[in-house]
C-alpha cells in the first residue's frame, strides 16, 4: 500500500502541448508549480466516451493525479479548474495563448519546477480571459518571462562601452542581447532599429507590476515596433522563430 502511495502524486498544472500517442492514447505535456515541465500520457483519451479528453484541452488549468511510469507517467483523474472560454472565442485569443504555452515549453527544461513562472503563465491566461488589454498584456506577459528564464535583454547601459543611455534614439543587438549607443552603432553590426518611445516601453515593462502597466497606452507604430523586437529576440534566443508566434503575425496582419 505504502509503495502504491508512493507512485501517486496530484499536482496543479496548465496543459502546454498534447499529440495523439498509440491507438487511443494522448501524451500531454504538462507544467506544473511543484513538478515543474513533465510529458504525460493520458490512456484512451481520444475514445469517444472517455471524460478525460475534455480537462485535456490546450492551455486549461486543471487539477491532475498520475501514476510513475518507466517511460511516461501516467495521467489516471483530470479536473478542469480553468477552461478560458471567453479567450477561446476568437482566433487571436487562441493564438495568443497558444504562444504563451509556447514558450513556456521551449524555455523550460523537462523536469525543471519554476513556481514564478507558472504563476506568471495562469495570470496571464486569466488576463487574457478577462478580457485585459491583449497587447500589453503578451508584451508584459514575454518581457516578465524573459527576466525569469535569465534572457532580460539589457536597457539601460550600452551592451558593448557600458555606458549609461542617454535618452535619444538607440540601437539593438540580438546577439549582444541588449541595447547599444548609437556611438558604438557601427555599419557591419547585425543592429535594429531602437526609437526612443520603444525604449522607454520596454523599460516600463520591466519594472511596472501590472496593475500599473495594465493602464499603458500604445500607439500604432510604437505598439509594432516593440512587438516585433520581442519577438525577434525571443527567436534569436530559442534560435528558431515558435510557431505560435508565426501564426499570431499572420492572423493580427489579416485582421488590420
Amino acid at each position: 500500500m505504502n509503495e502504491h502511495r508512493l507512485r501517486i502524486y496530484r499536482t496543479e498544472g496548465v496543459v502546454l502541448a498534447r499529440r495523439d500517442w498509440g491507438e487511443a492514447d494522448r501524451l500531454v505535456t504538462l507544467f506544473s508549480p511543484s513538478h515543474g515541465k513533465l510529458r504525460a500520457v493520458a490512456p484512451g483519451a481520444r475514445k469517444p466516451q472517455t471524460r478525460k479528453s475534455g480537462h485535456l484541452e490546450l492551455f486549461t488549468r486543471g487539477h491532475f493525479v498520475l501514476a510513475k511510469g518507466r517511460t511516461f507517467d501516467k495521467i489516471t483523474q483530470a479536473h478542469t479548474e480553468a477552461y478560458y472560454p471567453r479567450l477561446r472565442s476568437d482566433l487571436q485569443g487562441v493564438a495568443r495563448a497558444a504562444l504563451a504555452c509556447e514558450l513556456v515549453d521551449r524555455f523550460v527544461p523537462e523536469g525543471d519546477t519554476h513556481p514564478p513562472l507558472y504563476d506568471l503563465l495562469a495570470r496571464t491566461l486569466e488576463r487574457l480571459d478577462a478580457g485585459e488589454p491583449p497587447d500589453v498584456t503578451m508584451l508584459f506577459y514575454q518581457v516578465r518571462l524573459l527576466a525569469l528564464v535569465g534572457f532580460a535583454p539589457n536597457l539601460t547601459t550600452c551592451v558593448l562601452c557600458g555606458q549609461p543611455l542617454m535618452p535619444a534614439d538607440h540601437a539593438f543587438s540580438h546577439d549582444e542581447g541588449g541595447v547599444v549607443c548609437m556611438s558604438c552603432a557601427t555599419p557591419g553590426l547585425r543592429l535594429r532599429p531602437l526609437p526612443l518611445p520603444a525604449l522607454k516601453v520596454l523599460r516600463f515593462l520591466q519594472a511596472a507590476a501590472w496593475p500599473t502597466a495594465r493602464r499603458l497606452r500604445l500607439d500604432p507604430f510604437t505598439r509594432r515596433h516593440v512587438t516585433a523586437l520581442l519577438h525577434q529576440y525571443t527567436a534569436h534566443v530559442l534560435e528558431r522563430e515558435p510557431r505560435s508566434a508565426r501564426f499570431l503575425r499572420e492572423i493580427s496582419a489579416h485582421d488590420r
